[in-house]
């Protein structure tokens, strides 16, 4: 083990930056495709996930995760796991990374390479909704390549979305939902829900949506119309299309086609805005796969002299 990187979370965090993150996700979808095995296990609204990883050149990682929605009522996060990264080479234990430095960095990070992509280079208004640790990392990245955009947040109990603001100078709260999504340039939405809360009626020309909350079958974050009426990437079909409400939902139901999503990360060429007008949709669907990337992006920004 003397050899192995133990990374922690604050130590490990201030050698990163959200833009080199988004160039070394790019840089391992160059290489060949993941092999990826995922399995998920249920009780009630708790979920355990096991996610591995295996990139011919970049190495193995296994990422464990239990979410329990309940857990703030005891004072825990709703979070937790743990992630290992093994050596490409010889399968030898390289680097046990922090779980929340790699989640965090790898989700916030996903959603912003689209963004990088995708939304108006020009966009001022950006739309946090969510108000729990990822909105948080959302503020974060997307100020790395937005710098000059005005943050506000929304979120179902206001007074979460006040902590916030009050954590993050410059950050506004929003009251209206339907309001705060038709003034926003960027929509960034990590909750928990079930049932779509942003509305396709409420999108304007020239939108970026980012959907990153829904996990889980039965979850959704935006409607059918929402879909219709946008472009539709996503991080990856194996995660996202046949396990994910947000995808899995409106193609079971015809609201829309598996062909009417344009590409994933490995046709990273096809990420690309088409007009000034139109409105492109990112589902961040997350996956093993990134989490290797981004364990091993930390790894090599740790043992960087």
């Amino acid at each position: 083990m003397s050899d192995v990187a133990m990374i922690p979370f604050e130590a490990g965090e201030a050698l990163l930056d959200w833009i080199g993150l988004t160039d070394a996700i790019a840089v391992g979808h160059a290489l060949p495709r993941a092999e990826i095995a995922d399995t998920f296990l249920y009780r009630g609204k708790d979920t355990l996930l096991n996610r591995a990883a295996w990139i011919d050149g970049l190495g193995i990682a296994v990422k464990s995760a239990t979410i329990f929605p309940d857990n703030p009522k005891a004072g825990h996060p709703i979070v937790n796991g743990g992630l290992n990264l093994y050596a490409d080479d010889n399968g030898v234990l390289a680097a046990i990374v922090d779980f929340h430095l790699v989640t965090k960095w790898k989700t916030a990070g996903d959603s912003l390479l689209a963004a990088r992509r995708l939304a108006r280079p020009d966009s001022k208004n950006i739309l946090i909704v969510g108000a729990g640790n990822q909105g948080r990392a959302l503020h974060s990245a997307y100020s790395a390549a937005f710098p000059e955009a005005q943050f506000t947040v929304w979120n179902r109990t206001q007074a979460n979305a006040q902590a916030m603001a009050q954590e993050l100078p410059g950050l506004q709260v929003a009251s209206d939902l339907e309001q705060a999504v038709a003034q926003a340039d960027i929509i960034t939405s990590a909750t928990m829900s079930t049932e779509p809360l942003i509305k396709g009626d409420w999108l304007r020309p020239g939108q970026h949506v980012d959907l990153i909350g829904a996990y889980r079958p039965d979850m959704r974050e935006v409607d059918d119309t929402a879909l219709t009426r946008a472009r539709i990437f996503v991080d990856s079909f194996e995660t996202t299309v046949g396990h994910i409400g947000e995808i899995k939902i409106p193609i079971e139901t015809g609201a829309i086609t598996r062909d009417d999503i344009i590409a994933d990360y490995y046709s990273l060429d096809q990420f690309i805005r088409q007009s000034d007008d139109e409105i492109t949709l990112f589902k961040n669907g997350g996956g093993a796969h990134l989490d290797l990337m981004t364990s091993r992006y930390i790894l090599d920004r740790w043992n960087a002299p």
